[in-house]
Parts: structure tokens; sequence; C-alpha cells
């Protein structure tokens, strides 16, 4: 892991940023204790997404980092179930 809870200011925060083999991944939290009204990556909508984005660019510029590839994951927890949606978007 590389990073995490990595805020900025008015746009947001990241919540996990690791690397391995030259891919770097973004990945997004989301938990509920019941799937009652869907699931928790239902609430990664798709202006959140441009948000995890363009603070993804925020992230790379700040640790001048430079990967040749990057994945936007989705981590949802549901009570003590944790599912990872791998390139979620």
């Amino acid at each position: 892991m590389l990073d995490r809870n990595w805020r900025r200011a008015r746009v947001g925060e990241i919540d996990v940023v690791a690397a391995r083999d030259g891919l770097l991944v973004i990945c997004e939290v989301k938990t509920r204790s019941t799937d009652a009204f869907g699931t928790p990556a239902y609430a990664v909508t798709e202006s959140k997404q441009r948000r995890i984005r363009r603070l993804a660019i925020e992230w790379m510029r700040e640790h001048d980092a430079r990967f040749p590839e990057v994945r936007f994951d989705v981590a949802q927890v549901i009570g003590a179930r944790l599912d990872v949606i791998e390139g979620a978007f």
C-alpha cells in the first residue's frame, strides 16, 4: 500500500492507493451493514468516479508517480463480507 485516506481539500479523498508490477490501483471503499438498499458499490456514481479520477491525477502529480497502467477498484463491505470489484470503472 502506498497511501490511504489521502485527502485533497475541496475535491475529496482516495481511500487506498496501491501498486504492484507497474500497476497503480486506486480503490474506493464503501461499507454498509446490509444490502437492503443495494450494494455499497452502487454508491460509486458517475460523478464520484470522475472525482476519484481527478484525485488520482493529483496524487500522481504530487508523488511524481508514473505508472504504465492505472486501475480503479471498489471494495465493498457488507456486514463482515468483503468483495473487491477490480476494474470497476
